[in-house]
């Protein structure tokens, strides 16, 4: 029998390919974002890190480079929606690249990782099935067991990448929640939550809010987490856990404590290998919310302050934080492969008991999608391409950042530190002449910054010094950008002083 050959239809080399998964497509995708790169050289780059104005101006703006908000009846082609929207997202949007975008956990990408993506999206694989991207799949398979070597967790481990921190938190708590309902002889994939009593997550006051928003997802409800009190270093206090867990009575079921290894404020990191032998004393399972703080183990000089995390059972990490990837590059790791057995599902038409024992099966029974992107590529490649040293060398570099920042802050007069760097963030406060005004005039020379398009800084409220006063308006600088430059740091700073001073003037006129 003559074997069937694969012939492609002739190019007439006078149009592109609609589709990008063919090699000939591979090469007009290139081609495209070519286009799309020049019309974005060409558009006038904002300055600073994000364009001048209100954010009703900014807005009203892009919406007009845009056009009606009707679908055209006939299409611009690729390389004028291309052009049209490079510019308009240069002109009018975010450079996380620049040296004074210091307010979120949102780092500017690698280009390596923003490549990788593009190479990923063509293909358009899925994870939950084998023929859906086998190659994706191995990719996935391979990113898990370096990021769980990393980790320190052993033989049995895995993990599943998710499109964020809060999706990875929400996961690593429906499996301790199945969990302690199974130690109470409840089922609570098939039944529900109604007959488990008393459900506590126990957490730290500084942990991320998706603590609250996963428990009322699961059904436990926001009024099951127990926020526990931090030490002078705002790190939980194992005491107080402790303290906690003995109060509890019968009709109470421990599901969690939730460990946080990187504070979104101030970097701080919960006292693990403590709390891990106090969740195993109680039988209560261990999530480390490290989606901050894990990539402190790239660098050698920082990977001690996260000990113990090896000791966890379920940890969410950010490679779209301190691994400088484009979001979405979450990912959940656990310490016993057997712990996805919650979310196991057959299905028909996507892997049947027969094809899933002779190997033909995907990763549904590890997440919550089922469609699920490649997003494992960008991160080997990132990994790949720097290796340890290299990704170590961008978190020293950005925390040598946030150390000078430190120092810079504490020789100003004008400026109060108000929590020093542990890993990349730096929280103060601007001084004023009236007191009573400081928190009106933190508010505003941030917003002041905002709308010149100067610069780019956090927010936040901490406690005041003084017992039952009122929590105080701080900024915060979190620094991921590895190739600025300490002198960046001080024109920031600068323009943090230069801004308090016009603000500090402007609220006060207004009040004569």
């Amino acid at each position: 029998m003559t074997p069937l050959t694969r012939t492609r239809p002739p190019r007439s080399g006078l149009a592109p390919s609609p589709l990008a998964g063919s090699r000939t497509g591979l090469a007009d995708v290139l081609t495209a974002l070519t286009g799309a790169v020049d019309a974005a050289s060409n558009a006038r780059r904002p300055d600073g890190p994000l364009p001048a104005g209100t954010p009703a101006e900014v807005l009203a703006a892009a919406s007009r480079a845009l056009g009606p908000a009707e679908l055209p009846t006939e299409g611009l082609g690729a390389e004028a929606a291309l052009g049209l929207l490079a510019t308009v997202l240069v002109e009018h949007g975010i450079d996380l690249s620049h040296p004074r975008a210091a307010a979120h956990l949102q780092p500017p990408s690698l280009t390596v990782a923003v490549a990788a993506d593009v190479l990923a999206n063509a293909g358009n694989a899925s994870l939950d099935t084998y023929d859906s991207g086998p190659s994706a799949i191995a990719v996935e398979r391979w990113l898990i067991g370096v990021l769980t070597r990393l980790a320190g967790l052993g033989e049995r481990a895995d993990g599943v990448l998710t499109p964020g921190g809060s999706l990875s938190n929400l996961m690593g708590l429906l499996l301790a929640r199945d969990a302690a309902a199974h130690r109470r002889g409840v089922d609570a994939r098939q039944h529900g939550v109604a007959a488990l009593p008393g459900p506590v997550v126990f957490c730290s006051e500084l942990a991320h809010f998706s603590t609250h928003r996963a428990c009322a997802a699961l059904g436990l409800g926001e009024a099951a987490v127990h926020a526990l009190p931090v030490d002078d270093r705002r790190r939980m206090r194992p005491d107080a856990l402790l303290a906690a867990l003995d109060a509890l009575g019968p009709d109470r079921t421990p599901v969690a404590v939730v460990a946080t290894a990187g504070t979104t404020d101030f970097g701080s990191v919960d006292p693990l290998p403590q709390i891990a032998e106090i969740a195993a004393e109680h039988g209560m399972w261990m999530h480390v919310d490290a989606a901050y703080g894990f990539g402190a183990l790239f660098s050698q000089r920082l990977a001690g302050r996260l000990a113990g995390l090896e000791l966890a059972d379920s940890i969410t990490l950010d490679l779209h934080k301190t691994g400088w990837l484009p979001a979405a590059a979450s990912v959940l790791l656990v310490s016993d492969t057997t712990a996805f057995t919650a979310l196991d599902r057959e299905v028909a038409y996507l892997n049947p008991t027969d094809d899933s024992e002779a190997g033909y099966d995907g990763l549904l029974g590890r997440s919550l999608q089922t469609t699920r992107r490649p997003d494992a590529v960008k991160a080997a490649a990132t990994l790949l391409t720097y290796g340890r040293t290299g990704m170590g060398r961008l978190m020293d570099t950005c925390h040598d950042l946030a150390r000078h920042a430190e120092r810079r802050i504490l020789a100003e007069p004008g400026l109060e530190l108000v929590a020093p760097a542990e890993l990349t963030t730096v929280v103060f406060r601007y001084r004023c002449a009236d007191p009573a005004a400081a928190d009106e005039v933190n508010g505003a020379l941030r917003r002041h910054l905002l709308e010149t398009g100067t610069a780019l800084i956090g927010r936040t409220e901490v406690d005041a010094a003084e017992p039952g006063a009122p929590r105080q308006v701080c900024l915060k600088f979190t620094l991921l950008n590895p190739t600025a430059t300490t002198d960046d740091i001080d024109g920031l700073v600068d323009a943090v002083l230069d801004a308090g001073r016009t603000c500090e003037r402007l609220i006060k006129e207004n009040a004569a």
